[in-house]
């Protein structure tokens, strides 16, 4: 059957009829199998004609009514890393450029669509095709510059993140993208400006729920990100702790290293982030998430500290409204009345480094002093953060139920993990509290408020404190659990005498463990943290909670024998995740002692 559909099309002349060459056209487009070879020579055949028919106007078999049916045929074949080495070449690219702008018929730009299947399959290509032979980059970057057609942003978007993926290949494209100055750009005429004024655009088109306007904002975030995070490791930046020694550009760490070049991005990656709908019962999803993973890469110093938090008056330390309101032991809630003034694999591992970054506590905490006025004048990103982590945690995580329950990852969208997906948030929030004291200060207000409930265990809370702290102890969401441990750490002044006299060290005990605190703090050096409730009850420095007078004990034997296993497991528990050496289990202690029966 191959060989056949080859011939049909390679007999093909200037003399066939219009329904020869449809069907020869449909008969390629149709074929449920080719073989490489003939799926290569049909590819350049195929463009090869629509070359001499719509750009050098030579002989072909192909009429101009026929490109279109033939240019989505030429996408068809190019699903194959085979059939993108023939289209990643200089001549093919060049082509398919020249004829995204000759063939309109189809609501798709098929020929942009061919060039973003061959820059995805060949990696190769995508250094061709921003070269100087191509020069696709200038012409993907006028695109998105000029066009207002999601269609249009979408696919220049995709084409240049998937150009910008690799570092070590697209380095001087990099840095030609962020320093280069285009005529009538907004701005200062990079595309850093042509980014955010795009950004901007897809604004009211996402509140309507335009699908094809949600698929171009992913990818112009992805391409930001991908800008954010490679730019500072290829040029001189500017050092953002002084803790930070000078580091190569293979081992700089996100965050560590900005250029104010991108400064730029954070206007309307805020607006995306305060502004971004949910069309579903998930808060957090596309392309909220991508507009998170951005923003995670930008620094919370003094300069840009307004733009993150506005200026906030001094209810500002009221508790944001929660899902759970019938069990937060706060009210009141900050308004935001006011708007905000006009590869996956790659991603998680860049994440995991920044998050082991945020472990080791190099930021360095800035304490800006100055007035508060009556009115934020824009919106309050701390506030954002912890409302759009508390609703996300209430949607997975409904009630008191347990961190490592499967109901939970079965309300995880198909392909995603509640750690890939929440993680990022619960950095943002950590990154606030390290770079600026008055958000953490607030932050920490709002988990763990003057007047908490402390009668009953912390962890069994059906609020955003209770779900983190079980987040805290999850085996199944390793991530998780450590993100939650340095958000808290970082609110609780980085310090782990703090961190336990606010939470119990009981709930943090594993998580210090892993920071080589092995021993519980002594009662009387809690630091900041309360060690008595408003209404003057003693609280418990192991379990958070109210100090509550021993009573004698009196339980059967078969009692005692319950509370034993219970102990037993608990202290096995502790055991197998590291929270608890073996050498330190009292429970192994007497057994091997011979003390249990």
């Amino acid at each position: 059957m191959t060989i056949p559909i080859l011939e049909q099309y390679t007999t093909l002349s200037t003399s066939s009829s219009r329904e020869e060459v449809s069907s020869a056209l449909k008969a390629i487009f149709t074929v449920k199998y080719l073989d490489p070879e003939t799926r290569k020579a049909l590819t350049q055949l195929l463009l090869d004609d629509l070359r001499a028919t719509l750009l050098d106007n030579t002989i072909s078999r192909l009429s101009k009514d026929d490109a279109s049916l033939a240019l989505s045929t030429v996408k068809r074949l190019g699903g194959t890393p085979e059939v993108a080495c023939v289209l990643g070449t200089v001549s093919n690219l060049r082509c398919l450029l020249n004829l995204s702008t000759k063939v309109e018929s189809s609501p798709q730009n098929d020929a942009l669509r061919c060039i973003a299947n061959t820059v995805l399959l060949n990696e190769s290509a995508r250094v061709t095709f921003v070269g100087n032979e191509v020069d696709g980059g200038n012409a993907c970057i006028d695109l998105l510059q000029k066009s207002f057609s999601t269609e249009h942003i979408f696919l220049a978007s995709r084409i240049l993140f998937l150009c910008t993926a690799t570092a070590s290949s697209a380095a001087s494209f990099i840095e030609w993208l962020v320093e280069h100055k285009r005529p009538n750009a907004p701005g200062s005429g990079t595309v850093i400006d042509i980014l955010g004024a795009k950004m901007d655009d897809l604004g009211d088109p996402l509140r309507e729920g335009n699908r094809a306007a949600k698929e171009a904002m992913t990818d112009l975030l992805k391409l930001a990100f991908n800008i954010c995070v490679h730019y500072p490791k290829l040029v001189d930046c500017e050092v953002q702790s002084p803790g930070i020694a000078g580091a190569d550009s293979e081992h700089k760490i996100i965050g560590d290293y900005w250029s104010p070049r991108l400064d730029g991005l954070l206007p309307p990656l805020l607006r995306a982030f305060h502004a971004n709908p949910s069309s579903s019962g998930n808060p957090l999803e596309t392309p909220l998430t991508h507009v998170i993973h951005s923003l995670i890469t930008i620094p919370v110093s003094p300069a840009t500290r307004n733009s993150w938090f506005g200026v906030q008056p001094s209810a500002a330390l009221s508790h944001p409204a929660s899902p759970d309101s019938a069990s937060s032991s706060s009210s009141g809630s900050p308004s935001r009345e006011t708007l905000l003034p006009t590869f996956r694999e790659t991603k998680s591992r860049l994440l995991e480094r920044a998050s082991s970054v945020l472990s080791a506590g190099r930021r360095s905490l800035s304490r800006p002093s100055g007035s508060r006025s009556a009115t934020p004048t824009v919106p309050d990103s701390a506030s954002r953060a912890y409302e759009l982590l508390d609703a996300t945690l209430a949607y997975f995580m409904p009630g008191d139920i347990n961190s490592d329950d499967i109901s939970i990852r079965n309300r995880v969208p198909e392909g995603e993990t509640l750690d890939d997906l929440v993680s990022p948030l619960v950095m943002l929030i950590t990154r606030f509290c390290l770079g600026d004291e008055d958000a953490k200060v607030r932050i920490r207000h709002w988990f763990i408020p003057p007047n908490l409930d402390r009668t009953s265990p912390l962890e069994k809370r059906s609020d955003l404190l209770g779900r983190s702290l079980r987040l805290l102890q999850s085996l199944y969401h390793s991530r998780l659990n450590r993100v939650c441990g340095e958000m808290f750490f970082a609110m609780c002044d980085s310090d782990a005498t703090t961190l336990s006299g606010y939470l119990g060290y009981g709930n943090v005990a594993g998580f210090l463990f892993h920071k080589g605190v092995v021993s519980a703090p002594t009662k009387t050096n809690t630091l900041g943290a309360p060690t008595i409730t408003p209404t003057g009850l003693p609280i418990n420095p192991i379990t958070g909670t109210i100090e509550k007078e021993h009573e004698p004990v009196n339980m059967t034997d078969e009692e005692k024998e319950q509370e034993a296993e219970k102990l037993f497991v608990l202290f096995d528990r502790l055991e197998k995740t590291g929270a608890l050496p073996p050498s330190q289990n009292p429970m192994r202690k007497a057994v091997q002692q011979s003390k249990l029966g």
